[in-house]
């Protein structure tokens, strides 16, 4: 079963661009083990948040673009894995032990859709 790990970093020090609690080292660690562990069919990091452009389309169709970072949260989106694992379970243990779960980050946790005939 394939899942999506979302990662949302907690508190951001935008002077140094980083999570507050995640080091380089952590996110090193938790890649080799994700990816020695044979599980891990696509992964990416996001590039800084000062670069994210969101597009929001109302009713009418106007289109309104906006430049990052965002004032109205303090949670960044900040890349993903999609896992191929088991159950559930083993899915959650992965998104534990990744380092954007701490320092007020989260992970979410979702089944990729399987379509017919896809």
């Amino acid at each position: 079963m394939k899942y999506l790990l979302l990662i949302n970093a907690g508190e951001v020090d935008l002077s140094d661009g980083g999570a507050v609690g995640c080091e380089p080292e952590d996110w090193m660690r938790f890649d080799k083990e994700i990816q020695d562990a044979g599980v891990v069919v696509a992964s990416e990091s996001l590039a800084d948040l000062v670069t994210a452009t969101r597009v929001q389309v109302a009713n009418d169709g106007k289109r309104t673009v906006t430049d990052g970072p965002y004032a109205e949260t303090r949670e960044v989106l900040g890349g993903f894995y999609v896992i191929d694992v088991p159950d559930l379970d083993v899915a959650l243990e992965w998104a534990a032990k990744c380092p954007g779960s701490r320092g007020g980050g989260s992970i979410d946790v979702r089944p990729v859709a399987a379509f017919p005939g896809a």
